[in-house]
């Protein structure tokens, strides 16, 4: 357990925003876990938060840090209270390529609904948007796709900046072994 969070950074968090697809948020959930992501939020304004495929998620929830929110403005400003950077992805002319973003800093990726993207609300909230670029016909990337595809980068920048990949803070790590000694 110590070895696993030694490797996760409480300064990344992951926003569901509305993801109705339970296989989706699952694969998403997963990915935070393969990735060192151990927060995810969920604004859930306009759908049910999906019942969570244990198959899918490979139980990894109960891993998790998550937090829910009734409103992107109460999601962002709690971010920003943390001196988290906000990003939503979004599919205009304005948003930046993944690929040119810095995440090694406090950094939060937004995921948007399957087929309205994010919240006109949280793309005005957010401090930038972002986008994945394609190059083939279609528009954008299945959303759990999208997800796995930028953690991979901000993981790929976080070793770069430091091979031991080792968390800002150890708040997290102990609560987490506390939570589970408790469990037992």
């Amino acid at each position: 357990m110590r070895e696993v969070l030694a490797r996760r950074h409480d300064d990344l968090v992951v926003v569901l925003e509305n993801i109705h697809d339970a296989h989706n948020a699952s694969a998403i959930l997963r990915s935070c876990d393969a990735f060192g992501i151990g927060r995810v939020a969920l604004v859930y304004t306009n759908q049910v938060f999906p019942e969570i495929s244990g198959g899918v998620a490979a139980k990894v929830q109960k891993w998790l840090q998550i937090d829910r929110f009734a409103s992107a403005e109460a999601c962002v400003s709690a971010l920003h209270d943390e001196g988290i950077r906000v990003f939503a992805t979004e599919l205009t002319d304005d948003s930046q390529d993944y690929f040119d973003v810095n995440f090694s800093g406090p950094s939060a990726i937004v995921l948007g609904n399957e087929h309205a993207g994010c919240s006109a609300e949280m793309v005005a909230l957010a401090d930038a948007g972002i986008i994945v670029p394609m190059v083939g016909f279609v528009q954008s990337l299945n959303v759990s796709v999208a997800a796995a595809v930028v953690m991979a980068e901000i993981a790929r920048q976080r070793r770069e900046l430091n091979p031991a990949w080792t968390p800002r803070k150890t708040t997290l790590q102990q609560s987490w072994i506390e939570r589970e000694s408790s469990r037992r």
